[in-house]
């Protein structure tokens, strides 16, 4: 996480963090490294954790603020009733991740304004990043995956996802190491068929013929070559050349910058 952090200069000098923490594994092992780095990073940055009570059927985030209680972490729970609204506005045999998602983003980012937060936390990791590449790819026709950060449209607040580099099944040993008294989500952990569920399995039957397949396709998303791709407006006078053309002159064109 700190060589992500590092890497894509996610954090800057005096930053507020809100941590959105859901009480899945993710989450919590992000608000948990965050805040042992903290003291020892060399800057300095706060953080609070922000977690939204959806109003789902018995949700309890009593063991999730025990435990940030515990840790001494600075934290808040918002309680807006959203569960009903995503059941309202999803499509039958659609996914609520859509509408949960945008109904959470919304409400993060005025949470993020009320306590002076400067950027926003998210959970997401690498599988994360996979799964959303392979689903754009083979569902919306767009070569997309998860940046590491990105600033908000209006320009108030920069996301970032300390994780993205993180494998899953590493945080799973951690959270099980760490013993994280896990909340269970009533939305997406009530449906099945998902798409995503579709690309997880099948990377995992890529995986059977490569162990490393996801470790090499998060390099791929790491070293983009934008010259051998088809997006038009990506054309420029000065080209890369074709590999194929034997022909070409070493000289032949100078490389286009690699968009992060």
């Amino acid at each position: 996480m700190g060589k992500t952090l590092v890497g894509y200069q996610l954090l800057a000098p005096g930053d507020h963090v809100l941590v959105a923490v859901s009480g899945g594994k993710d989450s919590y092992t992000l608000v948990d490294l965050l805040w042992d780095l903290q003291p020892r990073a060399p800057i300095q940055f706060q953080l609070t954790a922000v977690h939204l009570d959806q109003g789902q059927p018995g949700h309890d985030p009593r063991p999730l603020m025990d435990w940030l209680e515990a840790r001494q972490i600075p934290h808040a729970l918002i309680t807006e009733d959203t569960y009903r609204e995503v059941l309202a506005r999803t499509p039958e045999g659609k996914a609520y991740c859509t509408v949960c998602s945008r109904l959470r983003r919304g409400i993060l980012y005025t949470v993020a304004e009320r306590i002076g937060a400067t950027v926003i936390a998210l959970g997401h990791h690498r599988d994360d990043a996979l799964e959303t590449l392979l689903l754009n790819l083979t569902y919306a026709g767009k070569l997309q995956a998860m940046p590491a950060g990105y600033r908000t449209d209006d320009g108030r607040f920069r996301v970032i996802r300390p994780l993205i580099e993180c494998a899953e099944s590493d945080l799973q040993r951690h959270a099980e190491a760490a013993d994280y008294p896990i909340l269970p989500c009533n939305l997406c952990g009530s449906q099945s068929g998902l798409q995503r569920v579709e690309m997880k399995r099948l990377l995992s039957t890529l995986e059977g013929k490569n162990p490393n397949v996801r470790q090499v396709m998060l390099r791929a998303l790491q070293s983009v070559h934008p010259s051998h791709l088809l997006d038009r407006s990506l054309l420029a006078r000065d080209r890369d050349p074709d590999p194929e053309d034997e022909a070409a002159p070493p000289e032949a064109g100078r490389r286009l910058p690699v968009l992060q």
